[in-house]
C-alpha cells in the first residue's frame, strides 16, 4: 500500500493569502449603490479573515456576500475553504461543488476542491480534478496543478503518470522544489541513481533548507552509493532539525532505535 504523502504548502492556493490587518468599510448604502463592488469587498474581507484563521468573521462576511448574490462562485468557493478548516467536510464539498457548477472554468476553486479531496485521501477523485486544472493554459497556478497531479498519482501508485506530471511542472518552473524532490524519489525507485542524484542536487540548490523528506532522500541516495560520510551527515541533520517528524520516527524504526 502506498504511503500517503501530504501536499503541505503545495496544496491550497488560499494558503498564500496574507494574514494582515483587516479593516471593514462596507456599509448598507454601498451595497445599494454598487452591489458588485460590495460583493467583491465582502469576499476579499472573508479571505483576509480566512488567512488569519478567523472563521466566524469569514463566515459573517460570506453570508452578507451570499445575500447580495447567492450565485457567486467566489462566495461558495470561500465557504468551502472555511468549512474545510472547521472540519465540516460535507458542507465544504457541497460548497466547492456549487462553485464549480456555477462556473465550471473556475480553476482556482477546482484546484482547492482537488486539494480538499487529496486531504481526505480520495486520491482518484483528486487526480481527476487536478488533471482538469492542469489543462487550463490561462491558470496562473498551472505548475502547482501539475505538481499536485503528480502527488495524486504517487499516492495511487502510478509512478509513470506521476513522472509525466512532474516533468510538465518542471518545464514550467525548473526550480519547483516538490517536483524535483519527488522526481528524485521516483528515479531512485527505478534504480536510476545518477538521475535521482541529479534531481536531488537541483532540489538542494532550490530550497534554503531541506525538508525532512528531502533529508531522507539524501540518506537513501548516500546509502545506495555507499557514501557513509554523506549518509551520516544527512542522518544527523534529520535528527537535529526534525526530531518530531514522521520521517525521523520512521528512520528510527528502520534503524531499530528507541
Amino acid at each position: 500500500m502506498t504511503k500517503t504523502i501530504a501536499l503541505g504548502a503545495f496544496g491550497l492556493t488560499w494558503l498564500l493569502l496574507l494574514a494582515g490587518c483587516v479593516t471593514e468599510t462596507v456599509g448598507g448604502s454601498e451595497v445599494k449603490q454598487d452591489p458588485q463592488a460590495a460583493l467583491e469587498k465582502r469576499v476579499e474581507l472573508a479571505r483576509q479573515y480566512i488567512g488569519r484563521g478567523d472563521w466566524e468573521n469569514a463566515k459573517r462576511n460570506l453570508e452578507v456576500a451570499n445575500n447580495i448574490d447567492p450565485k457567486s462562485p467566489a462566495v461558495h468557493e470561500a465557504f468551502g475553504l472555511v468549512y474545510q478548516s472547521t472540519g465540516e467536510y460535507d458542507r465544504a464539498e457541497a460548497s466547492f461543488q456549487k462553485a464549480l457548477k456555477l462556473d465550471p472554468k473556475f480553476s482556482r476553486a477546482r484546484n482547492n476542491y482537488a486539494a480538499f479531496l487529496y486531504f481526505l485521501g480520495r486520491f482518484g477523485d483528486a487526480e481527476q480534478e487536478f488533471a482538469i486544472v492542469a489543462e487550463d493554459s490561462l491558470y496562473s497556478g498551472r505548475p502547482l496543478a501539475y505538481t499536485n497531479l503528480g502527488m495524486s498519482r504517487v499516492n495511487l501508485g502510478d509512478n509513470a503518470g506521476a513522472e509525466a506530471a512532474f516533468t510538465r511542472a518542471l518545464r514550467m518552473d525548473r526550480a519547483n522544489p516538490r517536483a524535483l524532490l519527488e522526481m528524485g524519489y521516483l528515479r531512485l525507485a527505478a534504480d536510476d541513481i545518477p538521475a535521482a542524484d541529479s534531481y536531488y542536487g537541483v532540489y538542494r540548490t532550490a530550497v534554503p533548507q531541506q525538508s525532512a523528506r528531502g533529508l531522507v532522500l539524501g540518506i537513501e541516495l548516500a546509502e545506495a552509493r555507499g557514501d557513509k560520510d554523506a549518509q551520516s551527515s544527512y542522518e544527523l541533520a534529520l535528527r537535529s532539525r526534525y526530531p518530531d517528524s514522521p520521517e525521523y520516527q520512521a528512520w528510527k524504526a528502520r534503524q531499530g532505535l528507541q
